[in-house]
């Protein structure tokens, strides 16, 4: 026994069925792909900021050294000030990023605790 032929409205309503649920197959993969991007992008964002300001205070201080002939100690301060700076942009970035989630209504879920990490041999 063969089907009985569908009218063209079915067939037209089954195709449109079909189409939509391959697009919203086809957003969700796309949605996760690019929440990976975006959480990505932003991790290096962060440890550009802690590289940048610990190179920009060496920078400063190697500078504050040479004209000022104060050897040890514009690097050092230069830095510990730059190492400050750095932890304090990446702390911001990453508040700025919480607020960004909380505002999209995503939830942080806690990463579960591996015993298996501090087994002794």
């Amino acid at each position: 026994m063969s089907t009985p032929p569908e009218s063209r409205e079915e067939a037209i309503k089954r195709l449109n069925e079909q189409a939509d649920a391959l697009e919203r197959r086809t957003e969700s993969r796309l949605s996760q792909e690019l929440a990976g991007q975006r959480a990505a992008s932003q991790a290096w964002k962060i440890i550009a900021d802690l590289f940048g300001g610990v190179l920009l205070g060496i920078a400063v201080g190697f500078g504050i050294d040479h004209f000022a002939g104060t050897a040890p100690v514009g690097i050092l301060s230069g830095v510990l000030l730059g190492f400050a700076l750095s932890v304090w942009m990446a702390w911001r970035t990453a508040k700025r990023i919480q607020a960004e989630a909380e505002q999209a209504g995503v939830v942080p879920q806690a990463v579960p605790f591996d015993d298996e990490d501090e087994e002794d041999a």
